[in-house]
C-alpha cells in the first residue's frame, strides 16, 4: 500500500477521502481573509473620494445620494451616470475639469484622489428610473390657453 501525504496509509486529513472538501474549505476560509482587507481599501478609497467631493464640489452640486444642488445648474453627482459614464471622467479630473460657465474652478486632483472620486461616484448613482424628475414648468398663461381650448 501507498503511503498518503501524511506518511501514514490513508489516515492523513490530506490523504483520506475528506481531503478535497476540506482542501476546498481551506482554500475559501484563505481567500475570504484576503477579501476583506481588499473590501476594506474599496471601502476607505470611496469615503476619501466622498470627502474630496464634499470639500471641493459641495459648495455647487449635490454631492450625496438625496440633496439638492446649491446651484440649480450643476447636475447631482448622483444623477452623472444618466448623461455619460462615470469613469470618462477619469482623465479630465487627473487634467483638470474646466466646464463651460466661469463660476467653476478649474481642479486637478492627483491620481489616487482620481480613483477615489471615481470610486465614491459609482458608489452613489441612481438607476434614471429612481432619480426624480423635476416637473419642466410651464409658461406663464400656457395652461389657461390649454383650458380654453377644450
Amino acid at each position: 500500500m501507498r503511503a498518503g501525504r501524511s506518511g501514514f496509509h490513508g489516515r492523513g486529513v490530506f490523504g483520506s477521502k475528506l481531503a478535497v472538501p476540506i482542501r476546498v474549505a481551506v482554500m475559501m476560509a484563505v481567500a475570504a481573509l484576503m477579501a476583506e482587507p481588499v473590501l476594506a481599501a474599496e471601502k476607505d478609497l470611496t469615503n476619501k473620494g466622498e470627502v474630496i467631493v464634499r470639500e471641493n464640489c459641495a459648495r455647487c452640486h449635490a454631492v450625496g445620494q438625496t440633496d439638492e444642488s446649491p446651484n440649480a445648474e450643476a447636475p447631482p453627482f448622483r444623477v452623472l451616470s444618466q448623461s455619460y459614464p462615470v469613469e470618462s471622467l477619469a482623465e479630465s479630473l487627473a487634467e483638470g475639469i474646466m466646464s463651460g460657465h466661469p463660476d467653476m474652478p478649474v481642479f486637478v486632483f492627483k491620481p489616487h484622489d482620481v480613483d477615489a472620486i471615481i470610486a465614491y461616484l459609482e458608489s452613489i448613482q441612481v438607476p434614471a428610473d429612481a432619480a426624480p424628475s423635476d416637473p419642466t414648468p410651464s409658461a406663464p398663461g400656457e395652461s389657461e390657453a390649454m383650458d380654453s381650448k377644450g
